[in-house]
């Protein structure tokens, strides 16, 4: 990836927040790194290199720095827009990918040998797959460092390290300090909320409308698995080593969020989730600047600024949650997936106290797959394309995850029995997290639309929408709010 000196170097000097996590600043006179938005005193244009990624700084032998903590990021927006194979390589290593299956795993999900994969990372982030999973670990292993009591050689497994000796060197390393002193400058030794209980921040770039998002978690919630109350959303998910819960709280500046895990490995993939789930690595100026530029949408950009498409922490689910919906309103949806849910979810994974009641993960495609009709209180032929839906899932015919090809899915989506454009266009949008989807036949959509004066018919939405690109999403978002 090409970096312009120039105008990184005007970002920082402007202590620039829009830019963190777009790039890295690294200081050759200090041997550290930062954020664009860092506060400290803007360096020498002589003593300064920029980065496409935190494994790219740390493997010219920079540290990161311990002000404005550059690890601490929101993440690069392009690897939500990008649907190529390093975009969802990013997906994928954020998810925890490499640290399950290593980069052999990686690289069979992609569909390419790791020589290619390698050379494909390093020429985009300077960095290959293993360097770039290497700073995601070290970044779990500062928050459990700083958040929770447990020992160290506890916390060096969970956050994904091979050994305690590798451990203790990646910290030195990236952080210029060893473990323990790191807990130290952090307060000392903290009191836990309980085991396997993380609470931390997660940021995100301004403007967030905080209200819009809830709003569209809360009407769209499934009692038993999610609720929003009090200005929190909560819900069970299921992680690759266990189930857990979540509890996320936007906030001026960040989302505080409380996680409870049954396995601490799954820190890396459930904070991926959650930031998915609220689409904070989006760049909200950017989308807004686009759609702002139709009159019809200008007034509601500047009166609700910062809108966010709400992605899903299991594609599966949202799958299902679309079919389900089909030509009838979400009230009934609930209904129906509340039935199912009785019929085939688990005893709840949290147990009901001051933060509210119990909850459950949702089922997953397997167990669905094999629920008997009176569990679908709906059309038999629906009935059979949640079935065939399941089946593909379970049997990997079907990838509903962040890093799957999104044209491919959508082909095999809609080659399923009972599934047009518009169920695929849904599950694209929010559980693929596509930003550049338009539901044109979508009665909310043409209802936003005529609310707006704007274009009502189908074909010719379709058409219109095109100077909407590439954040057609998010204008779904902006006509679904003005119905």
């Amino acid at each position: 990836m090409e970096l312009d000196f120039e105008r990184c170097y005007r970002a920082v000097d402007s202590r620039d927040q829009r830019f963190d996590g777009w790039f890295y600043t690294g200081v050759t006179s200090t041997g550290i790194y930062c954020r664009p938005s860092c506060p400290a005193v803007t360096p020498k244009r002589q003593n300064v290199r920029f980065f496409p990624s935190a494994a790219a700084a740390q493997g010219a032998g920079l540290r990161a720095c311990r002000r404005c903590r550059p690890d601490a990021a929101p993440g690069s927006p392009q690897w939500d827009v990008r649907a190529d194979v390093v975009g969802r390589a990013m997906r994928l290593i954020a998810d925890g990918v490499v640290d399950r299956d290593g980069v052999p795993g990686l690289a069979g999900r992609l569909g390419y040998t790791e020589r290619h994969l390698h050379r494909m990372l390093n020429a985009e982030l300077g960095a290959g797959p293993l360097a770039l999973a290497r700073a995601q670990r070290a970044q779990t292993a500062r928050i459990l460092i700083e958040t929770t009591g447990l020992g160290m050689a506890e916390i060096a497994f969970a956050a994904g390290f091979g050994s305690v000796r590798q451990f203790n060197d990646t910290v030195r390393e990236v952080y210029g300090t060893t473990p323990s002193e790191l807990r130290v400058t952090r307060g000392g030794r903290p009191v836990a909320g309980g085991a396997g209980t993380i609470s931390l921040r997660l940021a995100y770039r301004p403007p967030l409308h905080a209200a819009a998002l809830l709003e569209f978690l809360a009407v769209r919630a499934l009692p038993g698995v999610e609720e929003v109350r009090d200005g929190t959303y909560r819900r069970a998910v299921r992680l690759p080593h266990g189930v857990g819960t979540v509890a996320l709280t936007p906030t001026d500046g960040h989302v505080a969020a409380t996680l409870r895990l049954t396995d601490l490995r799954d820190l890396s993939p459930a904070v991926a989730r959650c930031r998915r789930l609220l689409d904070l690595d989006a760049d909200p100026v950017a989308v807004d600047a686009t759609l702002a530029e139709e009159a019809a949408l200008a007034a509601a950009v500047r009166a609700e600024p910062g809108v966010r498409l709400p992605h899903a922490v299991d594609g599966f689910e949202m799958a299902v949650r679309a079919v389900t919906t089909q030509q009838i309103s979400l009230a009934s949806a609930r209904t129906t997936l509340t039935h199912l849910l009785n019929t085939a979810a688990p005893e709840p994974v949290a147990e009901e106290g001051d933060d509210g009641p119990g909850l459950r993960p949702f089922p997953g495609a397997a167990e669905v797959a094999g629920l008997p009709d009176e569990a679908f209180r709906m059309p038999a032929a629906r009935r059979e394309t949640l079935r065939a839906v399941a089946r593909a899932v379970a049997e990997g015919e079907l990838d509903l995850a962040p890093g799957g090809d999104r044209e491919e899915t959508v082909r095999r989506l809609v080659a399923l029995p009972g599934i047009g454009p518009w169920t695929a266009g849904y599950v694209a949008m929010r559980a693929l997290g596509d930003p550049d989807v338009l539901l044109p036949t979508d009665l909310g959509v043409r209802r936003g639309a005529a609310a707006l004066r704007l274009p009502d018919d189908p074909k010719t939405l379709n058409a219109y929408a095109d100077r909407w690109r590439p954040w057609r999403s998010y204008a779904v978002i902006r006509l679904w709010r003005a119905a």
